[in-house]
């Protein structure tokens, strides 16, 4: 089993495949305009689906496909049917913003995508076009329900919570979830790349979140899934409903990251707050043999030390962390 410096095995692989997107969330991607990758420095399909064949050999188990908004790019599916081939992948999901979800998740389906991941962070459409820029929530909710009538499941509605944002949305986004059968999963407010102007005052905590719901619902703590998984669920005591949070900030998982990541223009990450990738599509585009790459990424992982968040959350508790102190590859070319 191949494990990094801290006996992390590799078993989850997140792809990027554009960074572009249709919106602008303020959290993620706040700018108007950005300088884009040259579309031929984007990887193919095949050399996707070339790497992730060689990843899930090392290990990986799970892919989930990323962005920028992964559905700008023409053809999705065919990577997707590519993808679900691959014998010893047990996990094929996307993230999306849901927005071109209603007029692609029948291709999608057919190549072979079991679930997906829809950031949902309101309910109030005026709030949500505000939080967004270019969003239109009927267009997400309309690509969400539009899964579930497709049969993916499980479906998580993702909500990045901001206070003074949308802290006041929390209840409603759990009652719309428990509703219309969809998972429901809150995410902390994290410093990922260096637009965002992240602070510690836009932080609202895992154990608020909790305390809110928890007010309204009774709950019982279910743990992370395979104890690797980014989130901690619960259970509603009624039965209804799938709650999630993912607390990178104030409970960071550091030490059970099991996660890769491979940026649209073929860098290999290992840490969602990395300085820097790891060059593989020159050895994919230099003839390199499949033993000499995974040489290569074995031996990138093996090398493997990340700890940001512990060492974020040590920092912040003795008042001296600086978000900008370090610069860090934004989310645009990384993906979630």
């Amino acid at each position: 089993m191949l494990v990094d410096a801290r006996l992390r095995p590799i078993k989850d692989l997140r792809i990027s495949v554009t960074d572009r997107c249709n919106f602008r969330c303020t959290y993620c991607m706040p700018l108007d305009e950005y300088v884009w990758i040259d579309k031929k420095e984007i990887l193919t399909f095949e050399e996707i689906a070339r790497l992730a064949a060689l990843f899930v050999g090392l290990g990986v188990e799970k892919i989930r496909l990323t962005g920028g908004e992964p559905l700008v790019r023409q053809n999705l599916d065919r990577l997707v049917a590519r993808l679900s081939a691959i014998d010893g992948l047990n996990d094929l999901c996307l993230t999306t913003n849901g927005a071109l979800l209603a007029e692609r998740i029948e291709a999608l389906k057919a190549a072979g995508l079991k679930r997906v991941n829809i950031s949902v962070d309101t309910l109030d459409a005026d709030k949500f076009k505000q939080i967004t820029k270019r969003g239109d929530l009927g267009k997400v909710l309309e690509g969400a329900f539009a899964a579930k009538k497709h049969g993916l499941d499980p479906i998580k509605l993702n909500a990045v919570i901001e206070r003074g944002v949308n802290d006041d949305d929390i209840i409603p986004l759990v009652e719309f979830s428990r509703q219309n059968g969809f998972a429901i999963r809150f995410i902390e407010y994290m410093d990922v790349g260096n637009a965002n102007d992240w602070t510690t005052k836009k932080l609202v905590s895992k154990k608020e979140i909790l305390e809110t719901i928890s007010a309204r619902f009774a709950l019982k703590e279910r743990g992370r899934n395979h104890d690797t998984a980014p989130s901690v669920d619960y259970d509603f005591v009624d039965g209804i409903g799938d709650l999630g949070i993912i607390a990178s900030v104030t409970e960071p998982f550091c030490s059970s990251c099991t996660r890769a990541r491979l940026t649209a223009d073929g860098k290999v990450v290992t840490c969602l707050f990395s300085q820097i990738g790891h060059d593989v599509k020159a050895l994919l585009r230099g003839g390199a043999s499949d033993e000499a790459i995974v040489e290569f990424l074995s031996a990138m992982w093996r090398g493997r030390t990340d700890r940001y968040s512990e060492e974020r959350w040590q920092a912040l508790r003795t008042a001296n962390y600086d978000p900008k102190s370090r610069k860090k590859i934004e989310m645009i070319s990384l993906g979630g």
